[in-house]
């Protein structure tokens, strides 16, 4: 669908300038002067030539066939020129004009009636508001970056931001970073990122993907495309604003935690994107991926020159969990017969600061061979004997014959500038600091751990949207956003959440008797529409012992919320079993505008929303997505038992996780639900839901 952009057999600038320095000159000059070998026809109604090229009044007088049109005209005149294409039979546009929806909402308009013309006419586009593409093979160059054409290469870049474009093709140009494509998506108001995505894992010249993105359309369809396309080709991206809330905090725990960045982070584990969280990051992944082979496993050696940093790339590796293992025996013995007594033969390799380039290559071949070594981190300082530059080919001659990642750190600007250039030379990624090596190595392993995989497992647990469908219903039909307690408990009971024994006291007397038959301690809660924090109204009180507990907390409950909060409509008083021992975790759900509903598990009790030690997931969740959620919270560790605690029953967790999916997607008219705490019992004895809330929409 997107050949007619990549490698069109002939294009027309419409809009095309004589005046130097205008976007339509730029855009022209850069279509003709690096290679490409197609017919090119400038559009311009006042000029017969330009840049030795006839030019036609219209496309519509062009004699010839033309599979591409470049639109850089008024923004008014941009609908007319897109019926002209429709007319003439182009089915591909890149549309450079700005002024539409990025302009306010005069633009917006103009916007959606562009989206409209085109569709009426059968044309497809890139942009508006945007820089323009290239492709380095096809040597397509549509943009109106002046500085040069970046060099051919395999890595495949889609920006939303024409000016990041721009600086990231200067960068590309200084560094010697070759591109296999590059568009600027600018308004994404036709074709999407999930589009682009596709193309880039389809074509044979892009070997890794990168993306900067400041929003998607269609969350659930990008993480259907992602995790596509991540399966095939690494896909790095760099996602700007995630400081704003995506979504309105509502009143829950969950809602108020949700936002951009949750939903996103989210997204990006659940499809296999690998987050770039700077541009700089962005670079470090994608020279990796584009130049080394993926490490089979976490396996680190560490070989320098000396010993301060190799300490932080042992420390770097710690952190990100790759593993500094020990060298076989044999190899320690070999290192031992040439390297200098004071070296350290171990892992990290200090080959000491008067390294030669002869023993910097006997030692790094040494290692590389290590069966146990699965990537190889190389660090030179320049000291005032090193060779750089033999350095740097004998690790190059290494690194083109070993089929493992070696990544080097040759540390400094200027001293190691020749270095630095012969290892980009012959695709061997260098980094400025050890740390930026290690953190690239480390997703590589995680990339490849991802592509390895098998297929995601989504649980369906049939007929229990039956039981609870009657009370949405009613709550909907009565045109309310809150359920009451007593329909939560039917909603859990209907998705097999063991649930505590409770009963609802009117009076103290009711209390009473409640307590007697539950049998004390007993906790007390109030029960009230407008109240879903109980705990920060003094609404709980736990552990009650005896009947003058009871009655004392009753009076005291009630009379102290409706001095705090005089409108609120107070049923009553919720007396329930008090439950000892056991971990309190938060589960929830919550709706998120781009994706849906996401699902939420963490640290559960009243310092959830202090405390942050949360975890997201998009619906439907699978058996591999709960199971990771878990362990990548600071909970996990106290669930697994610690000094000498018993395990806590994760699994009961995972289902609760699972059943909490399964009812978002059987009910999407809730906005907000949790449980929280849920109290999670020892392995195999389940866990219990002791509070919950839900908000539904749509009524």
């Amino acid at each position: 669908m997107l050949n007619n952009f990549f490698n069109p057999k002939s294009i027309a600038v419409i809009g095309a300038s004589r005046t130097p320095g205008k976007i339509g000159y730029d855009i022209l000059k850069n279509v003709i002067q690096y290679g490409y070998q197609g017919a090119v026809f400038p559009i311009n109604p006042e000029a017969s030539e330009i840049l030795g090229l006839k030019a036609y009044p219209s496309i519509l007088d062009v004699p010839d066939e033309i599979e591409l049109a470049v639109v850089a005209v008024p923004p008014k005149r941009v609908l007319e020129v897109i019926g002209q294409c429709g007319e003439k039979g182009i089915s591909a546009a890149v549309i450079i004009t700005a002024g539409f929806r990025e302009s306010g909402s005069e633009g917006t308009k103009l916007e959606d009636e562009l989206v409209k013309k085109a569709r009426e006419s059968g044309v497809r586009f890139i942009g508006p508001n945007c820089l323009g593409m290239i492709d380095t093979h096809s040597r397509i160059n549509t943009s109106f970056f002046s500085a040069g054409m970046p060099n051919k290469g395999n890595i495949g870049f889609f920006s939303q931001s024409g000016a990041l474009g721009i600086a990231v093709l200067d960068l590309a140009l200084s560094e010697d970073i070759g591109f296999s494509k590059f568009i600027s998506m600018g308004n994404k108001a036709d074709i999407s990122d999930e589009e682009i995505m596709q193309a880039l894992a389809e074509d044979e010249n892009t070997k890794v993907i990168l993306g900067y993105i400041e929003g998607v359309k269609d969350g659930k369809k990008f993480v259907e495309i992602a995790s596509q396309v991540s399966k095939k080709k690494p896909l790095i991206i760099l996602k700007s604003g995630i400081t704003s809330a995506g979504i309105k905090a509502a009143s829950s725990h969950t809602g108020a935690l949700a936002g951009r960045e949750a939903s996103f982070d989210a997204a990006f584990k659940q499809s296999g994107v690998i987050r770039a969280r700077t541009v700089g990051e962005l670079f470090n992944y994608a020279v990796a991926f584009a130049n080394q082979p993926l490490p089979q496993g976490p396996n680190v050696a560490i070989l320098t020159n000396s010993g301060g940093p190799g300490i932080i790339a042992a420390d770097a590796c710690d952190r990100f969990g790759l593993q500094l293992v020990p060298l076989h025996k044999e190899t320690v013995d070999e290192l031992r017969n040439f390297l200098p007594p004071f070296a350290s033969f171990y892992n990290p390799v200090d080959i000491l600061g008067d390294a030669t380039a002869e023993r910097y290559e006997k030692a790094l071949y040494l290692v590389v061979q290590d069966e146990k070594v699965q990537g190889v981190i190389v660090i030179l300082t320049p000291t005032a004997v090193v060779d750089v530059e033999g350095t740097a080919k004998a690790i190059a001659n290494i690194a083109n014959l070993i089929d493992k990642p070696i990544l080097t750190s040759f540390m400094g600007k200027k001293s190691i500038e020749s270095g630095s250039k012969i290892l980009t030379k012959y695709h061997v990624p260098n980094y400025s600091y050890p740390e930026h090596a290690v953190s690239s190595l480390n997703v590589m392993y995680q990339y490849n751990v991802w592509t390895k995989r098998p297929e995601k497992v989504y649980p369906n647990f049939e007929g229990l949207k039956d039981k609870a469908l009657d009370i949405f219903e009613t709550v909907r039909g009565e045109k309310r956003e809150h359920l009451t307690d007593s329909e939560i408990y039917e909603v859990l009971h209907a998705y097999g959440f063991l649930q505590l024994r409770s009963l609802m006291a009117r009076t103290s007397e009711e209390a009473v008797a409640a307590a007697k038959v539950i049998g004390y301690p007993v906790v007390m809660k109030i029960v009230s529409p407008q109240i879903l924090h109980k705990s920060d109204i003094g609404g709980v009180k736990l552990n009650i012992n005896s009947k003058k507990e009871v009655e004392n907390t009753f009076f005291d409950i009630t009379t102290r919320v409706k001095h705090i909060m005089p409108t609120a409509q107070i049923n009553g008083v919720m007396i329930q079993e008090m439950v000892s021992g056991g971990k309190e975790v938060i589960i929830g759900i919550t709706q998120d505008a781009q994706f849906g509903h996401m699902i939420m598990f963490g640290l559960g009790g009243i310092y959830v929303e202090v405390l942050k030690d949360i975890a997201f997931r998009i619906a439907p969740l699978s058996k591999e997505d709960a199971y990771e959620m878990i362990r990548e919270t600071k909970v996990f560790p106290l669930l697994r038992g610690v000094r000498g605690e018993a395990e806590s029953d994760i699994d009961a967790i995972e289902k609760s996780i699972l059943l909490l999916s399964q009812m978002a997607l059987d009910f999407p008219q809730i906005i907000e639900a949790e449980i929280n705490p849920l109290v999670v019992k020892k392995r195999g004895e389940g866990v219990v839901a002791i509070d919950a809330r839900f908000i539904i929409g749509g009524n």
